[in-house]
């Protein structure tokens, strides 16, 4: 087990370098970051002054090399467009962007497993159609447009919840349902084809000849192996959700990650987007680990060198 993780450990290690050096480069070839300092208007004389002072007339690998080096020692730069530490900023924002992300897992798991439950114990049937098809429809509806629809109906016909801020769990139900409901399609489908054949399964005739029927088969016997692989696959949704907030975030205008990250790429702020960028891409990669462990533990069926 503890060579597996290490070598997953590598591989993520590995994953999230290539990030780094490949959101590095982009950004600052895609713009001189002289201008995002000292802005459009600035004479040659203050940019040359700008590049020399900051050390932007250095080469590029140089240059990356020395981010590296601080982001590995905690220092992760100083913004261009606030003109304070990204650590500050980061920290200032994470908690919201944490919370929503549990909340909207939270979300998909309160709606994508009991309607796959649902869909498996009666296939092909009008409750298994009436499953696929809120599946496929939520699967077919972008976020911004759901998110227009629920404030909508929610905040404004029925002024039940806020229509945006994060300063109570209230204001937090609109978004986590509307990033929640992106990934309830793949967990659903995913309960059910595993429900389907865990059904279908010896030890599970043989708790029906036992007496065990409905909930009871269901709880006790099937649902715990049918959700093997979805416990992964949730950890890997819940990476995504830290990285695909940013539509969520701004239409609810919590102040979170991924709204700090619009305003980042609207203010040409290369530092904070460039750490923004390591952070959601490391953030992923951890979930995704964490993923190949939980379904290597679990899953009996999987030889761990």
């Amino acid at each position: 087990m503890l060579r597996y993780i290490l070598q997953r450990g590598m591989l993520a290690l590995a994953v999230a370098f290539t990030v780094s050096l490949a959101t590095f480069f982009l950004l600052n070839f895609a713009s001189d970051p002289a201008y995002s300092i000292a802005g459009e208007d600035a004479t040659p004389e203050v940019l040359a002054q700008i590049r020399e002072t900051y050390g932007l007339d250095r080469p590029a690998f140089v240059r990356y090399l020395d981010w590296l080096g601080s982001v590995l020692q905690g220092d992760f730069g100083t913004s261009y467009y606030w003109n304070k530490p990204v650590a500050e900023l980061v920290s200032d924002r994470a908690g919201a962007t944490i919370t929503l992300a549990l909340s909207a897992v939270m979300v998909t798991i309160l709606i994508a497993i009991p309607l796959g439950a649902w869909a498996a114990l009666r296939p092909n049937t009008l409750v298994d159609r009436f499953a696929l098809t809120v599946a496929v429809s939520a699967q077919a509806v972008p976020n911004f447009w759901l998110g227009l629809i629920v404030i909508i109906l929610f905040a404004v016909m029925l002024p039940i919840f806020p229509v945006s801020g994060d300063d109570s769990w209230r204001h937090f139900v609109l978004p986590a349902f509307v990033l929640g409901a992106s990934s309830v399609p793949a967990v659903m489908r995913l309960t059910r084809t595993g429900l389907i054949d865990v059904m279908q399964s010896d030890y599970i005739r043989t708790a029906r000849s036992k007496g065990y029927r409905g909930f009871t088969l269901l709880t006790r016997h099937a649902l715990r192996n049918a959700l093997l692989p979805v416990i992964s696959v949730l950890a890997v949704q819940l990476g995504q959700k830290f990285g695909g907030s940013v539509i969520t975030e701004s239409i609810f205008a919590i102040n979170g990650l991924g709204r700090l990250a619009l305003e980042s790429i609207l203010g040409s702020d290369i530092p904070t987007v460039q750490m923004l960028i390591f952070v959601f891409a490391l953030i992923f990669v951890a979930m995704n680990l964490l993923a190949d462990i939980l379904n290597a533990a679990l899953d009996p069926r999987i030889r761990i060198g």
